[in-house]
Formats: C-alpha cells, structure tokens, sequence
C-alpha cells in the first residue's frame, strides 16, 4: 500500500471523501470569530476612505490590506505577526506590479507567481503565521497582475495596501485584551529540509497549473495556482485530498453565490457591505469544515477582484473561477501524489 497509485486509491475512497463533508467542533470559536469581526472592521473603514479618496481605483488594494488582521490569531504576541504579515502584503503587490509595469512577457509573470507560492509558503512555514497562510499573498500577488500601472499606480497600490495593513493592525492592538486568555495551539514547524521540499513542489504544482490554464486561454491563471497551493500546502496527503476535495465543492457553491451577486450589477458600497458580512461569516464556518469557508471566501474574492480591475466582466469572472480551480486543485493533488516521500504514503495506508 506504498506505491503512489494504491495511495490514489485510497485518496479517492469513499471514506476519504466522506471525511472531506465531516463537520468539526470549533474549540477556538471566540478566537476566530474576534478575528473576523477586526478583519471585516477594518474593511469597513479603510474601503469608504479609499472610495471617497481622490484614488477610488485603489480600493480593491485596500482590501488586500484589511485581510492581515486575519493572521496570527493564536500567536502569544500577535501584533509583530500581523506588521510582518502587511509587509509581505505590500511586497507581493508591489513586486508583481513592478514586473507587469517592466513588460514581462506572460510566460515569466506566470513564473515569477509559481516562485512566489513557493517562497512564500517558506516564509509563512518558517515564521509561523498560521492560517490563512500564503494563500493571502498569492491572491494579492495575483490581484496585481490583472492590468498594468505606471510607477505613480504602483506606489499607490503599495500606499494603499500598507495603510490598510497599519489599520488592521492598530484594530488587532486595541482588542487584543478581548482575546480569549487560554493557551492557544501551536502548530509544530516542519523541519528545514522538508519545508524546502514542499516549497519545491509547490513551486512546481502551482507553475503547471498556471502555465496549463495560460495555454488553455483562461483569463486568471493566478486562480488556478491557488487553488494547487491550497492543496498541495497540507502536512499530508490525506489533508491534501480532502482539502482539494473542499475546496472545489466551496467553489462552486461560492461562485454560484458570487455570480448572483455580480449580475445584479451592485456599487462600490454594496460590494463594500457584502465584504464585510462575507469576512466575519466566514470565520464563523471554516473551523467547522473548509468547503463552508471556501463557498464565503470565493464570493469575497471575486468581489475584491472586481474592486481591483473594475473593468473586468463581473459575472464572467464566477465560472472562470470554477473551472480555474478545479484545474488548480487536480493538477495539485497530482503534484502532490508524484512527489510524495514513502513516509507520506506509509502514514496515508496506516490511515
């Protein structure tokens, strides 16, 4: 039961996809539901800012920015986590804007984001930011690539981006007394060689799957990326499937919801409500199962895309998500099994 295609079957058995729909107890409720209410505060305020600034085009980017207040939410001393976390938010948008703004050709720009999966799951692995993880970065990374900006735009968009980011920060400063004080789970960092590993391979995954749906014609590869990320960045093989499996469920649930939402052709400031309802929902569900979570944060994800390349085609934007992902998350789960040690398929059969 080593070999990869008897860790294949057992991947796509019936009790591995069972487990994918299994609905968990949330022991740290209080914690993500704090997490939640910062982050959607912070959207709050920073998205009427930027859209009464004489910058509106900026208020997608002010989004990204709120979304650090979801990072280090068990850390003993959140508020380093969460600067550190807003600067790797303004790197990922400033770096990928200055390569667009240079003239990379689409085959490098796909490149340099298959590297960023890979480094930047190192650097959250390393520093120990926990959920949501690198998938934060990567979605700005992404966001940035959506249409070209000339240094004045790129330095609004880092602007934007990092005075967001100083927002949610000083929110998570003044309620970090209502944090709950019981010890929080640490999760234990994965030794140096095999963070090196799984961000080889996620380098890899996530390189096929932008580079697979750049050549079948898909407008946003940077989707199909994430959603390899999403689940090639578990600790093992059994995680991975049933978050691929979650994951595409949450989809297409999600980009349901998203294109009802988009078809009705809202403004700045329904999208701006909905954002806010959407974050503090789904910290409410994704504890209790991924797919929950995933079908509220497509919805919200396509909503700051939109708010970030506005003209985009809004509803076209929710079945291009779907397909993207399924992409996405086949060709990571594939990655995922090919590139397994037998240790990972030891600990798979012993279930």
């Amino acid at each position: 039961m080593t070999r990869r295609i008897d860790a294949a079957r057992q991947l796509l058995g019936r009790r591995n996809l069972l487990g994918s729909m299994a609905l968990n107890r949330q022991p740290f409720l209080r914690n993500s539901l704090l997490a939640g209410a910062q982050a959607g505060l912070a959207v709050a305020i920073a998205l009427p800012l930027a859209l009464l600034s004489p910058w509106p085009e900026l208020t997608g980017f002010a989004a990204l920015g709120a979304l650090v207040a979801l990072f280090g939410r068990f850390a003993p001393r959140r508020g380093p986590v969460v600067l550190a976390c807003g600067l790797c938010q303004v790197a990922a948008v400033t770096a990928m804007s200055l390569a667009v703004w240079a003239g990379a050709p689409a085959a490098m720009q796909l490149a340099l984001l298959a590297l960023s999966c890979g480094a930047l799951f190192f650097v959250t692995a390393s520093a120990g930011f926990g959920a949501p993880g690198a998938l934060i970065f990567v979605f700005a990374a992404g966001a940035a690539m959506g249409h070209q900006a000339g240094l004045a735009g790129i330095t609004g968009r880092a602007a934007a981006t990092g005075a967001a980011a100083l927002l949610a920060w000083a929110i998570c400063a003044l309620t970090e007394h209502m944090r709950p004080p019981e010890p929080f789970p640490a999760e234990p960092r994965r030794p140096l060689p095999e963070r090196l590993a799984a961000a080889l391979r996620i380098t890899i995954g996530c390189g096929a799957a932008a580079f697979t749906c750049h050549a079948l014609g898909a407008a946003h590869p940077a989707w199909a990326a994430m959603g390899a990320l999403a689940v090639m960045q578990g600790a093992h093989l059994h995680i991975n499937m049933q978050r691929a499996v979650q994951r595409m469920t949450g989809t297409a649930i999600g980009a349901a919801l998203a294109w009802a939402i988009l078809n009705q052709a809202p403004g700045p400031w329904q999208m701006i409500a909905a954002l806010v309802l959407l974050q503090f929902l789904t910290e409410t569900v994704i504890g209790a199962n991924y797919a929950l979570g995933q079908a509220l944060v497509t919805p919200m994800a396509l909503l700051m895309s939109h708010l970030a390349a506005p003209q985009a085609d809004a509803a076209a934007m929710a079945p291009e998500r779907v397909l993207d992902t399924l992409l996405g998350v086949s060709l990571g789960m594939l990655a995922a099994l090919v590139f397994s040690t037998l240790d990972d398929r030891r600990r798979l059969a012993q279930g």
